[in-house]
């Protein structure tokens, strides 16, 4: 099947858990470029053995870091995958299928996985985000975190999910809430958002009522019940940060 070359981007740090099963699932398309942030483990090492391309960045943030990877890039498909996202054969030939070249951009579904099992419900699937996309005609956010791609042009849709290992488990969850709440308070003081009272007293029990009775997450037992608890902590520390930024407590700030 002829298809235009694909560039894939992937921002690395420490990955050495994840990055082997990530490569092997992209091991077809024409260029694999790693921007690694000062991994301390084999990550490098690895990602040079499959090939890639390597470079490495001081940190900026996660959407500068992402354009500056598909910066790289010799072809304009670009296809941004994580370190713990895996392509799937079925999405692989669906892409060869689907690319056109009037679309700027498709947007891929997810599965998400913690502790090994796939949450289809608690908002966690389908999970759409713009992956795949053309270099002239879209690029990140750049925004400290939760970043995604805005393009310039009309947008289409894949069927076939990345494979995406979310959270090892509760502890990896937590190990993670403490960077990703830093900076999303971080982002909302930048955008002038409220931390008063309102905020800290009902965003978080909203939180976890969206996620275990609005978007199902009843329905996937303990595991629905320990996510919306973890997320409605999340939310809750994000307001809280940011309520201590704008007190001065942080002296970064």
């Amino acid at each position: 099947m002829a298809v235009e070359k694909i560039s894939v981007t992937i921002i690395t740090l420490d990955e050495e858990e994840h990055i082997r099963e990530c490569l092997e699932s992209v091991k077809w398309a024409d260029e694999v470029i790693v921007t690694d942030s000062g991994s301390r483990d084999n990550t490098v090492e690895i990602c040079r053995a499959f090939g890639a391309k390597v470079y490495s960045d001081e940190w900026q943030g996660y959407g500068i870091q992402k354009n500056l990877c598909a910066g790289r890039a010799s072809n304009d498909l670009i296809l941004n995958i994580d370190a713990d996202e895996r392509v799937t054969p079925e999405l692989r030939d669906e892409i060869f299928e689907a690319v056109k070249p009037d679309i700027a951009g498709y947007y891929i579904p997810r599965k998400n996985f913690f502790g090994g099992r796939w949450i289809r419900r608690c908002g966690w699937y389908p999970d759409y985000n713009m992956r795949l996309y053309r270099k002239e005609r879209g690029r990140f956010t750049e925004r400290l975190v939760h970043e995604s791609v805005r393009v310039d042009g009309p947008c289409g849709y894949l069927k076939n999910p990345i494979v995406h290992l979310t959270y090892n488990g509760i502890s990896d969850y937590l190990e993670r809430m403490e960077r990703y709440s830093t900076l999303a308070a971080r982002q909302m003081l930048d955008e002038g958002k409220g931390s008063g009272i309102v905020n800290l007293a009902l965003r978080p029990p909203y939180t976890f009522f969206k996620m275990f009775f609005l978007k199902g997450g009843v329905l996937e037992g303990a595991d629905g019940f320990i996510l919306s608890g973890l997320y409605s902590c999340y939310t809750f520390a994000k307001y809280a940060k940011l309520r201590e930024l704008r007190r001065g407590g942080d002296n970064e700030q």
